[in-house]
């Protein structure tokens, strides 16, 4: 029996990795090495369900589980370094794990605001700030809970997927809540202004105050804790709460440590990879969100940070891995969801901010559009439609010219 395979990183990509190299009939051992003092969950729900106070965290297997699959779970562990020469990882407690195959699956950081927001200020450090919080592991959902009360005053700093997210549960919750954003719409970034105003609406419906077009210049600060948010538009806001929706960084430090080539900030950076998660150093692996693949070709990376792209990812690595690597197929269809008050929005394939949006059904809050690029459809955004967003899979991965798509509509 050999070393086996150490995963650094016990989120969904690690779990699931050593689910699928199970299910491909590796049999030498597998250790899965997680940060965090709770069993593998899933993060989707935190800024949903979890927010909301309607369920604990859900739990992505069980621990009997791991024991029934011979898999090793090391939680609450940090890696603290790598030996290349010597095959080891050093974990935090002076152990070391002997390995062949190691996979990084580190995952993201969450973005905080410039520390010079406090310029003037008796704080200096924004993420140690009373009353500042992410949106990014159970104990960070735990903790905004344990601030809420009914009618405190939040303001949301980012309207990506996880700022309306958390902006939705925290209103319904009864919170008074503002988006503050300095793109023109909420979801700008991934879905463009027409889609985004679309979901703008919504949350202003629901009592959610939405400041589009400005940004964050400063924090004022009481007694070790945030007062107010003042924006580029010499305006402040009065608060008791901000939560953080800025973005994430990739966990890239072991990477560097061990000379891993790494991805372009203008493809999402992360730690480059061929199309089988292959990293630069043979033997090294990475998936997930840290992890920026290249397409079959080899000539195209991006960093995706969508849960069905990192069950993909977690498949074919444990194929590479197993020795029952299969023929290149076609890549699978991008797709991502997000839940927000009672309306789920889903989105298959690649549409970007700066695509022609055709909305071919509406009614109300639910609507059907199609993304286009140079004539070719890119992607199906609907909001309330789930049947004819995915029935949509196979059109969206042939990419038809969408004047020929719009005639059948």
């Amino acid at each position: 029996m050999g070393a086996g395979v150490v995963i650094v990183g016990a989120g969904l990509g690690g779990v699931r990795l050593a689910e699928n190299l199970r299910q491909a009939g590796y049999s030498d051992p597998v250790t899965l090495v997680g940060k965090e003092p709770h069993l593998p969950y899933d993060r989707p729900p935190l800024s949903k369900a979890v927010l909301r106070g309607e369920r604990g965290p859900v739990e992505l297997k069980s621990r009997e589980w791991y024991d029934d699959n011979h898999i090793a779970l090391l939680l609450d562990t940090e890696v603290t370094s790598i030996d290349l020469d010597g095959h080891t990882v050093s974990v935090g407690s002076g152990e070391t794990l002997a390995f062949e195959s190691l996979v990084l699956a580190t995952g993201l950081d969450p973005r905080f605001l410039p520390d010079d927001v406090l310029e003037g200020q008796e704080a200096t450090s924004v993420a140690e700030l009373g009353g500042v919080h992410v949106v990014r592991t159970a104990d960070d959902v735990s903790a905004l809970r344990e601030e809420l009360r009914d009618g405190v005053r939040i303001v949301v700093v980012g309207a990506g997927f996880i700022g309306c997210e958390t902006a939705a549960s925290l209103s319904t919750l009864g919170a008074q809540v503002t988006i503050v954003e300095p793109a023109p719409s909420v979801l700008h970034a991934a879905l463009g202004r027409e889609i985004g105003a679309r979901v703008e609406k919504m949350h202003t419906d629901r009592g959610v105050t939405v400041r589009t077009g400005v940004g964050v210049t400063g924090l004022t600060v009481g007694d070790g804790a945030v007062r107010g948010v003042v924006l580029d538009d010499g305006s402040t806001l009065d608060t008791d709460l901000i939560v953080i929706g800025i973005g994430s960084i990739p966990i890239t430090e072991l990477a560097k440590s061990v000379g891993l080539t790494l991805a372009d900030r203008a493809v999402g950076g992360g730690i480059s990879c061929d199309s089988g998660g292959r990293t630069s150093v043979p033997g090294v692996y990475a998936l997930g969100d840290v992890a920026n693949w290249a397409d079959e070709s080899g000539e195209f990376g991006r960093r995706v940070e969508h849960w069905n792209h990192t069950v993909e990812q977690a498949k074919v690595l444990a194929d590479v891995i197993a020795g029952t690597e299969k023929a290149a197929t076609a890549p699978a269809v991008h797709y991502f969801w997000t839940d927000q008050f009672d309306v789920k929005i889903q989105c298959l394939g690649t549409p970007a901010a700066d695509d022609d949006i055709h909305v071919v059904d509406e009614d109300g809050e639910k609507f059907l559009a199609y993304f286009s690029r140079d004539g070719k459809l890119t992607g199906v955004v609907g909001a309330g439609r789930a049947g004819a967003v995915m029935k949509m899979r196979k059109t969206v991965a042939d990419a038809p010219p969408i004047e020929e798509l719009l005639q059948k509509n």
